[in-house]
């Protein structure tokens, strides 16, 4: 671990500084192209943009162009460690949603825990960016923050710790519930966590079938219920009418658990105690809630996955982020409908029961992947993804009434999105 750190530290710190640089895009080789870039020439497309706001897609970057905002309140495994401290994530977001959807961003961080202010300065930026992705806010601040950004900006705004690991969840649940033959109305979801990804779990499971009766969350304390007097609104959204408290009680003969919480929080016993063809998602990072290799010895009827690369069905936020801002910076959203994200979380579903070539095995070492129990989600590096999704979330997009442009059509905006994917 100690030799891993060096070498991070090493990557870090290597010329230049850091992940990221902005280079430009347009010629500034003699004095024609500077009297073009800068003054007199951008005279022109200013006075465009004046008399049309639209046109700061046709003549800037902003149509291409996401913010990354954050105050580093809940950095992934590392908590409330500071806007300054949490930029080398976001500077690695940001080299995420480069690589895999072609997305120019600039990284800000704030230095404030004030949701006032956070949100004045962000709707502040508006003009500046096609999008924003908030990361790393601890709740329930960020379900406000979101709330109120997409209140009043017209432009797309996406927590992906809430949202991307939802989406992600729901399309492995779909894939589950199909190999197993199990209905979305009668099976019996436990979620260990209450913050922004439980929370967002449980409201969008609930489009897709599952009965909101049927999502049973617990906290810290216990299981999330009626009797209890310490909820805040946010918990008394998903407070149940169960004489359960414990997780291991709420657990017995559950068909589905969700694990956003910490390591260590289940047993064997516990898994046995499931019904038959149990769903277990343990994505606590990096150790789960309870490891593969033990789960699946418990028992064979088991259908599981984790937030970890080294092992099956890897609930991975990269299968939907880059994607689903793609699709929306595409047809120059005014947001993220429920539309498009259901769109994202079908297109998952449905790209994992497709064949898998060739170059996707070569990509992972020669494994083979094939639709079942160890295969209910697509592999990250599969380039199909970048197509299938972006794709579903621009369609969704223009249907549900949020696009300031028309779809062209599948065919014409696949040749679209191969310009910003020169490799594949």
């Amino acid at each position: 671990m100690e030799d891993y750190r060096e070498k991070a530290l090493l990557y870090h710190s290597s010329h230049p500084k850091g992940k990221t640089s902005i280079e430009p895009t347009k010629p500034t080789s003699n004095a024609i192209d500077l009297a073009l870039a800068y003054s007199p020439g951008v005279a022109y497309p200013c006075l465009e943009i004046f008399e049309n706001p639209d046109l700061a897609y046709e003549y800037t970057n902003r149509g291409n162009l996401l913010g990354i905002i954050s105050n580093g309140t809940s950095i992934l495994g590392l908590g409330d460690i500071g806007a300054l401290a949490g930029k080398p994530v976001m500077e690695g977001k940001s080299v995420l949603f480069k690589k895999f959807a072609g997305i120019d961003v600039f990284d800000i961080e704030l230095n404030t825990k004030d949701p006032e202010e956070f949100i004045r300065t962000v709707k502040l930026m508006e003009p500046t960016f096609g999008g924003i992705n908030l990361e790393d806010i601890k709740a329930p601040e960020c379900f406000y923050i979101e709330e109120k950004l997409i209140e009043i900006m017209d432009i797309p705004i996406f927590h992906d710790d809430q949202h991307g690991t939802a989406i992600i969840t729901c399309a492995a649940i779909l894939n589950y519930l199909l190999l197993t033959g199990k209905k979305s109305s009668e099976v019996r979801v436990v979620i260990n966590g209450a913050g922004a990804a439980a929370v967002s779990i449980a409201r969008l499971s609930s489009n897709i079938g599952i009965k909101k009766e049927n999502i049973f969350l617990v906290d810290s304390k216990s299981v999330i219920h009626t009797n209890r007097d310490d909820l805040n609104d946010l918990k008394k959204e998903f407070a149940r009418e169960t004489k359960f408290t414990t997780l291991r009680e709420i657990m017995t003969d559950a068909d589905i658990f969700i694990g956003v919480s910490k390591k260590d929080q289940v047993d064997v016993a516990m898994v046995k105690s499931m019904a038959k063809n149990p769903l277990i998602l343990a994505m606590a990072n990096p150790d789960p809630e309870i490891s593969y290799p033990l789960a699946v010895s418990s028992r064979e009827d088991l259908v599981m996955g984790t937030g970890r690369s080294d092992y099956p069905n890897q609930v991975n936020n990269l299968l939907g982020f880059p994607y689903i801002f793609r699709g929306a910076l595409d047809m120059r959203a005014k947001k993220i409908s429920l539309e498009m994200k259901l769109a994202a979380v079908n297109a998952l579903a449905e790209l994992a029961r497709w064949e898998v070539p060739e170059y996707v095995s070569r990509a992972y070492n020669g494994e083979k992947f094939q639709f079942g129990k160890d295969y209910i989600i697509p592999k990250p590096f599969d380039p199909r993804v970048y197509f299938q999704v972006s794709t579903a979330v621009a369609i969704a997009a223009n249907e549900s009434g949020v696009a300031r442009i028309q779809f062209p059509g599948v065919e014409a905006y696949r040749e679209h999105l191969k310009k910003y994917r020169k490799d594949i």
